[in-house]
């Protein structure tokens, strides 16, 4: 009899709760069922999109390494190995190395995303013989989501006249509105993780990392604890999201606050962006990129924006008001100029951690929002189509040159 059982699969799942097995008294807790976001990963279009690039072979070779280990220990070092391995085989799959594992162009992010979630459904529904505690199974999930993430692969070489960047991307996300979405932000740091940019002052190396599109991990401190080392070492950071059709903006301004849109797992958010010390929280935090300069260059073929909108509850006021120009003293926050969603929060919590740490005068850095990433006029059913693969690559290519500009004039 095998030491552990993988039950792999929602199908799976449903036809194992009619049988039961015999445990001992001080037998683990039974293992959770897959989450929302796991659930949709049995569709056929996430499917295809795993075959079509080779990475529906991830997860089971996840399922093979748990098999293989006797203990949490080795559970603990499979995971790791194999979230990392993942990571990046993702990041040389884009930036052309390697096999391309199928006819899916190398520029995707969609592989990544849903590779990943096979793993996490592996390791929740995963019920070894010499058992798992809550605490042991959360950890190990943590460990695959930050080394398949880039989280922890973060290095810069040392050297004089190397300038650090430092990007983050996001998951894909309403997925219930169109299953086949990809998000170029992620493709965007999958393209570039480590890799250097030519500018005037020099050669700059660019690191990056993904995260999750779930208010719960943002309410963990992932942000905060992913950045934290890393930001006193940068000469320039930005947070890179999905954000409007057809133009690309430099979000002035960030708030304070969560608007309750519903995230990968269909939970919504309605409150005041939970931070450390929230007696310190500012409402407002603001970009310390070189907007003008950026809006200004010739970067690509979408326009870019210098973006100073937000929504504030007025000083004394009820009542939510829009104002172009930024907010007023004393005013409450109730959305950025990148909205009250997650891509808002995340540029918040960067920029609180960078004026926190005491480098907002030194440190250049805030949030981009990309285009929308659009498939071609007419295509509602196939995930991809050589309009949407430019699309993507040309949000890539800006999003490089707006680095490029950023390094230049900070």
């Amino acid at each position: 009899m095998k030491s552990i059982r993988v039950r792999l699969g929602v199908l799976g799942l449903a036809l194992l709760t009619g049988f039961t097995t015999p445990t001992a008294a001080s037998a683990a807790p039974a293992a959770p069922s897959p989450t929302v976001e796991e659930q949709r990963l049995g569709r056929a279009l996430p499917q295809e999109i795993l075959r079509r690039s080779g990475f529906d072979t991830v997860a089971p070779g996840l399922a093979r390494a748990l098999e293989g280990a006797r203990s949490y220990g080795e559970a603990r070092r499979a995971v790791s190995r194999e979230g990392a391995r993942l990571w990046q085989r993702a990041v040389d799959r884009a930036q052309g190395r390697g096999p391309a594992g199928g006819d899916l162009s190398r520029d995707d992010d969609r592989p990544l995303y849903w590779a990943r979630l096979g793993m996490t459904r592996d390791v929740r529904t995963w019920e070894p013989e010499f058992g798992l505690t809550d605490g042991q199974r959360a950890t190990l999930l943590d460990e695959l989501e930050r080394t398949s993430r880039g989280q922890d692969a973060i290095r810069y070489p040392h050297g004089k006249g190397l300038k650090r960047i430092l990007l983050t991307g996001f998951d894909p996300f309403t997925l219930d509105r169109d299953i086949r979405i990809s998000n170029p932000s992620g493709a965007t740091a999958l393209a570039l993780d480590g890799t250097v940019i030519e500018t005037a002052d020099g050669p700059a190396r660019v690191e990056t990392a993904v995260f999750p599109v779930r208010w719960q991990d943002f309410t963990e401190g992932t942000v905060e604890r992913t950045l934290r080392p890393y930001l006193p070492k940068a000469d320039l950071f930005t947070t890179v999201s999905q954000g409007r059709v057809g133009r690309f903006d430099i979000e002035r301004t960030n708030g304070a606050w969560r608007g309750g849109f519903g995230d990968n797992e269909n939970v919504g958010r309605t409150e005041t962006v939970p931070v450390a010390d929230p007696a310190s929280q500012p409402q407002w935090t603001t970009t310390t990129l070189p907007y003008a300069a950026i809006a200004a260059a010739p970067t690509g073929r979408f326009p870019v924006y210098d973006n100073t909108s937000v929504t504030e509850i007025p000083a004394g006021g009820t009542q939510p008001v829009v104002r172009p120009e930024g907010p007023t003293p004393g005013s409450t926050a109730r959305a950025g100029g990148g909205g009250d969603y997650l891509s808002n929060e995340i540029a918040y919590r960067a920029t609180l951690l960078r004026d926190r740490l005491g480098l907002r005068d030194t440190l250049p850095g805030g949030h981009v929002h990309t285009p929308v990433l659009q498939f071609g006029a007419g295509n509602t059913t196939e995930v991809t189509d050589p309009e949407f693969v430019r699309n993507r690559l040309d949000i890539i290519a800006q999003v490089k040159a707006i680095l490029k500009v950023a390094a230049e004039t900070s």
